[in-house]
């Protein structure tokens, strides 16, 4: 687990959203329909000016560079199956033809002068949301390039009487407003994408652990099972070969019966080892057990010996009767891990309720959080540990006691250390009083 102590800046951001997207690679027929909508769009916009306003246009050159959208888009249809990935590189190809053309058209009908020369910046923004960050910086230098080669170098915006002419201070205007607003609108595209894409691989990771712990539990289930179904055979076979035993105590297999009686007794006590808990005979979502219980289950597989342990119970009134929750075990078992990671000498776990509320609190008398970082705790990916782990630790634990109904806060103890609260409404978790838990009781004390 990633110590929440060492979080700070997100941990290469460049190379981790690059495997996200890699991930994910877009399809083919995605990138093919947007560009039959601005081959569309190309067709229908040189129809308006050339026949509904009558504005002299270069028809033929204007035509090739539509047609040649049309007839890649006609070749990629018919080469590759509409399933097809693109890989990162195919797809930054593909948008650089894109700039590429557009970058064409306007050439011929005014360069930046023309109304929709801001759409050079479509393809920049499409690479920002699905491409890893150095390709979007290379289409947005070719698109850059493309927008001041523009500026300088294009055919006169096609008009009726006398040329239409800009002023150039007003050109320089236009050209810095494309660019600056280039770096705006991909960068903002970038983060955003880049945030989403992050959420989604560490929720991912999140339902793994779960799933896990829950294998876990199913696993320990069909143990206990096991050992409830093999008791009634095991004890056959024990009565069998005592009497046997007893029968033949004189004979030449007197010795191999006592070996077998042995091992027969020892068969016993293993599978009384594995069902000594009634309670794990049931369904472990539907188990119940007090909340100290709970707490001492989800902290043992990550005790050390050289570091101190101790549970103190300070709550009122009753202890809650709680249900053995995947989600709890795993996001206590999380905090008490980095605790012990951190810890000098001792960790304690201070369990309290009262009537409204139950609270876990997890604390160490190691170095604390920093004060720079104690707002980022609980974010996806950030940890300041490279090349040890993905910084999910915490998020993780965070999620799982988000979703079962509580609430986790970071602290600096006062003096020295570090202090992980969870709060839960009691009616959440206490289920007391209820014939479930009642059940569960009564068939502990059978």
């Amino acid at each position: 687990m990633q110590s929440p102590r060492e979080e700070a800046e997100p941990e290469n951001p460049a190379t981790s959203l690059t495997k996200a997207a890699a991930g994910a690679p877009l399809r083919l027929h995605t990138l093919v329909l947007l560009r039959w909508l601005a081959v569309a769009g190309q067709t229908g916009a040189l129809f308006v000016v050339a026949v509904v306003l009558d504005f002299p246009l270069p028809m033929v050159a204007i035509a090739i560079p539509i047609a040649a959208s049309i007839l890649l888009n006609i070749v990629l249809q018919a080469v590759y199956p509409a399933a097809k990935r693109l890989s990162d590189r195919e797809a930054g190809l593909y948008l650089a033809y894109d700039i590429l053309q557009l970058a064409a058209l306007l050439y011929l009908t005014g360069g930046l002068q023309n109304p929709f020369s801001f759409l050079i910046l479509v393809p920049v923004t499409i690479s920002a949301t699905i491409l890893e960050l150095g390709l979007t910086v290379g289409l947005g230098a070719l698109a850059f390039a493309c927008i001041t080669m523009l500026s300088v170098l294009h055919l006169p915006l096609p008009w009726r009487g006398q040329p239409f002419d800009i002023d150039p201070i007003y050109m320089i205007g236009i050209w810095a407003s494309l660019s600056l607003g280039m770096v705006f609108i991909v960068t903002y595209a970038w983060r955003v994408a880049a945030e989403a894409r992050r959420l989604s691989s560490a929720f991912a990771a999140t339902r793994d652990a779960l799933a896990r712990e829950q294998q876990l539990s199913a696993l320990g289930t069909l143990a206990a099972a096991a050992a409830h179904e093999l008791g009634t055979p095991l004890a056959t076979i024990a009565i069998v070969v005592g009497e046997l035993a007893n029968e033949l105590s004189d004979s030449a297999h007197a010795d191999d019966l006592a070996i077998l009686r042995s091992q027969t007794a020892r068969c016993r006590d293993i599978l009384s080892r594995l069902s000594r808990r009634p309670e794990d005979m049931r369904d472990e979502t539907f188990s119940v057990l007090g909340l100290t219980a709970l707490v001492e289950a989800a902290a043992e597989p990550h005790l050390r010996r050289q570091i101190g342990f101790q549970i103190e119970d300070v709550g009122e009134g009753a202890e809650p009767q709680v249900r053995r929750s995947p989600e709890i075990l795993h996001g206590l078992g999380n905090l008490v891990e980095n605790a012990m990671r951190f810890a000098r000498e001792q960790v304690i776990i201070t369990i309290d309720w009262d009537a409204d509320e139950i609270v876990v609190a997890v604390s160490d008398d190691g170095p604390g959080f920093s004060a720079e970082i104690l707002e980022s705790l609980g974010e996806p990916y950030v940890t300041t540990r490279k090349g040890e782990g993905l910084g999910l630790g915490v998020f993780i634990a965070k999620t799982l006691i988000e979703h079962s109904g509580g609430r986790i806060g970071f602290f600096n103890r006062v003096g020295r250390g570090a202090e992980v609260a969870i709060r839960w409404p009691r009616g959440i978790l206490d289920i007391a009083g209820s014939g479930l838990a009642a059940e569960a009781v009564g068939a502990r004390n059978e």
